[in-house]
């Protein structure tokens, strides 16, 4: 065979692979999934390495790191494959920080957690941002409220939660305790008591649907196959709050609800009670922004909410919803299209998109 045939048939070869899809795009995603070597120069590298395009009848693909430095390749300068990729050292590194924010009784500031890493204050908030989702500042208010709700679990006093949690001033803390625990700290304290929640639960094509709602908006909207079990995942969420059977007129709400899951094409459009961290209301958001018919991968939507590496925390957010339908977290699909991830069950999932794709 000629060397030019050769040459012809080895790049060929590789361009036939999906991997060199993922090398051409620099695609950080698929670090860590594989590696490739080029010939002329030696090394090995990862998918994402930002080293001059490689010829393909140079490059051969491999499993791991160690399966390429047998094959007699050594690891690239530039983008060092043979240490943790640089998503895993912003992970490790933000982890770190957490833990400062989750142990210093006061908020630490943006230079004493930035210090340590080596970044600047500037670099390092983009950089947690992107791993967790959050702002330092975000996730600091986060683990404080976490605090002040899990004081109040316990039955403290409210003055002693709030200044418990860090806050220096209760009345820094009631400014946001509404969006915090849906309900000023004393109800909260009291499981909810004298705070009313109107409920049905109704049936539909896809189980029993039961839906909820505070002064607010509505606060739940939940499929399941068993009714009582319906009820008492609401009761959990309030263990003393009052809940009241719907009347006539809450009836109708229930119907509007069943009418779109099993005709999506006539739209529904309720006041919420939407209730949960800045990064959850930012994913439920977009959730709400994807048209009928339409889906989104997860790391779009993590792109969308301007924290592209935080895909996981996304999935958490669409875990998190409690208003299936209303906050259409089953328009999320992985990034190969397949379903996965619905918190009613996967085939709850895939009867509501190809409803909405027939609508």
């Amino acid at each position: 065979m000629k060397t030019s045939d050769k040459h012809a048939a080895l790049a060929a070869t590789t361009q036939a692979d999906p991997r060199w899809a993922a090398v051409q795009l620099r695609d950080a995603r698929a670090d860590g999934s594989f590696f490739y070597s080029v010939r002329t120069t030696g090394v090995y590298c990862r998918p994402s390495c930002g080293a001059r395009p490689a010829r393909p009848e140079n490059v051969a693909f491999h499993d791991t790191a160690a399966a390429a430095e047998r094959a007699g390749f050594r690891p690239c300068r530039r983008c060092k494959p043979d240490q943790p990729s640089l998503p895993a050292q912003h992970a490790a590194m933000i982890t770190e920080a957490c833990r400062l924010i989750e142990s210093a009784e006061t908020p630490p500031t943006l230079e004493q957690l930035a210090k340590p890493t080596g970044l600047s204050p500037f670099h390092f908030h983009r950089v947690f941002k992107s791993v967790t989702g959050l702002t330092p500042k975000q996730y600091a208010a986060a683990r404080r409220a976490s605090r002040v709700r899990s004081k109040l679990d316990r039955g403290g006093s409210v003055t002693e939660a709030i200044f418990d949690a860090g806050y220096n001033a209760s009345s820094r803390f009631y400014e946001t305790s509404n969006q915090v625990l849906g309900m000023t700290p004393s109800s909260y304290r009291a499981g909810g008591a004298d705070h009313d929640i109107r409920f049905a639960i109704g049936e539909c094509s896809l189980g029993a649907i039961l839906v909820a709602q505070s002064d607010r908006g509505v606060c739940a909207i939940l499929f399941g196959d068993d009714p009582d079990a319906l009820a008492r995942d609401l009761q959990d969420r309030f263990p003393r709050a009052k809940l009241i059977g719907g009347d006539s007129a809450f009836e109708q709400l229930v119907s509007a609800v069943v009418g779109f899951v099993e005709a999506p094409a006539i739209g529904l459009d309720l006041p919420l009670d939407v209730r949960g961290t800045a990064f959850q209301q930012r994913v439920w958001q977009a959730l709400r922004d994807i048209p009928a018919g339409v889906t989104a991968s997860y790391s779009e939507i993590a792109r969308r909410v301007g924290s592209p590496n935080a895909v996981r925390a996304v999935a958490g957010a669409c875990a998190a919803n409690m208003l299936a339908v209303a906050i259409p977290c089953h328009r999320v699909v992985r990034n190969d299209g397949s379903l996965s991830g619905y918190r009613w069950g996967v085939e709850r999932k895939r009867a509501l998109l190809a409803r909405e794709a027939q609508a």
